[in-house]
């Protein structure tokens, strides 16, 4: 039996990946996505040694997580592998300037700074405490670990990462672009460069990480130089609950005409979107699936994603100011919605891009591929892996401690 396997539990904002990986080879016993939290079609589905199951979840309900985390239980029981767990690892969203690491272990005070910084990811911070709390009580004898999506945008410039304000507002609060998704923008350019038979040092990528939140990055020579999500993952292309950038003085506008601050808040961050435009869903595949009928709302809602989303990637060309070795989709929607991919290439035809639609048509459900014509810039599918990055480095401090 493999000693370098761990449990990971990815909780996002409205969904729970978990996995049994083994750190070093990527192979999993253990896979599984409760997705869809809140809404009617909310389920679990998972993979146990290459056979597949699920059920639904409670439709309409805000125990989602806490409902995903008790099945999660009874399947590791199944694999027959708790004993042979060496570690958990967590993934959070947002580390502010407190984690300077990727990975760290946890301990009370991290976990208290999680919570601390829950303000600053109102939508995933809390949920991943859920998570790291789950798992000391379900697993207290193993070591446990965060892995911070804001890890690899540590290395941004000032130009990149300062918002222009007074200074004294970063320096008293440290109010600034922290972005999120780093674990999987990570991921996705080392696989890239794999790809190209590259080191990531000499690669440059826009990563486009598109999913129920979704975050666009600009990789130079195999770091961060920039990102879309801000000092919370509300900023940045439109996403499924949430607005992304909008003109800050709507949130004064609003309260000058009798919201509250908390109205607004949860406006922006939970009725906006997807959702707020097409009044009908905050999930993808009906927006897409709406367009295709000819449904208003849903069109407007798809084209003004696709339209954001090409923005983005066009600033990144400026931004990374060298040629791009390579434009990355990830995420569930990145990864599976044929049509999105389709639309946002096409705005790009002014810089070169051109989709080849017979490889995009096969390339989703876990197929990674290119999806461009050749002779131009190349643009590729990749699945991203988060959960094994977060094994890997909790794989190399559970070592690390022995040493």
């Amino acid at each position: 039996m493999s000693n370098s396997l761990v449990l990971v539990l990815n909780s996002g904002s409205s969904s729970l990946k978990f996995a049994i990986i083994d750190g070093k080879t990527g192979a999993t016993n253990l896979t599984g996505l409760a997705e869809c939290f809140g809404l009617p079609e909310a389920n679990i589905s998972w993979k146990i040694n290459g056979e597949k199951d699920g059920m639904p979840l409670t439709p309409n309900s805000d125990k989602n997580l806490e409902e995903s985390i008790a099945k999660l239980v009874e399947l590791v029981d199944q694999t027959g592998l708790k004993d042979s767990l060496i570690a958990v690892g967590h993934r959070v969203v947002q580390g502010g300037d407190i984690f300077k690491q990727s990975t760290t272990p946890v301990t009370e005070k991290s976990l208290a700074d999680v919570k601390s910084l829950i303000d600053l990811a109102p939508l995933h911070n809390a949920a991943n405490a859920k998570g790291i709390e789950e798992g000391l009580k379900l697993f207290p004898n193993l070591p446990q670990f965060i892995t911070v999506d804001t890890g690899f945008h540590q290395t941004m410039p000032e130009e990149a990462f300062m918002y222009p304000i007074p200074q004294e507002l970063y320096r008293d609060l440290k109010i600034r672009r922290y972005g999120a998704h780093g674990t999987s923008h990570y991921f996705v350019s080392q696989e890239a460069a794999k790809m190209l038979g590259k080191k990531p040092e000499d690669c440059n990528f826009i990563t486009c990480h598109l999913g129920n939140g979704g975050s666009i990055s600009a990789i130079k020579h195999g770091e961060c130089i920039d990102t879309s999500m801000g000092l919370t993952p509300l900023a940045g292309v439109m996403m499924g609950t949430r607005s992304g950038d909008i003109d800050p003085s709507i949130y004064a506008h609003l309260m000058n005409h009798g919201w509250t601050s908390d109205e607004v808040f949860t406006m922006l961050n939970k009725k906006s979107g997807l959702l707020g435009i097409s009044g009908k869903t905050s999930d993808f595949r009906g927006i897409a699936d709406g367009y295709a009928e000819g449904d208003k709302d849903c069109t407007l809602a798809f084209k003004m994603f696709t339209y954001r989303v090409a923005k983005y990637i066009g600033s990144y060309l400026v931004a990374i100011g060298e040629p791009i070795d390579g434009l990355v989709f990830t995420g569930g929607i990145g990864e599976n919605s044929r049509p999105m991919r389709e639309d946002v290439i096409s705005r790009l035809a002014v810089m070169g891009y051109e989709i080849d639609k017979a490889k995009n048509d096969v390339t989703w459900l876990g197929e990674k591929g290119t999806i461009s014509k050749k002779e131009t810039p190349w643009t590729v599918v990749i699945p991203t892996n988060e959960e094994f990055v977060i094994a890997q480095q909790s794989l190399a401090l559970v070592e690390a401690a022995k040493k």
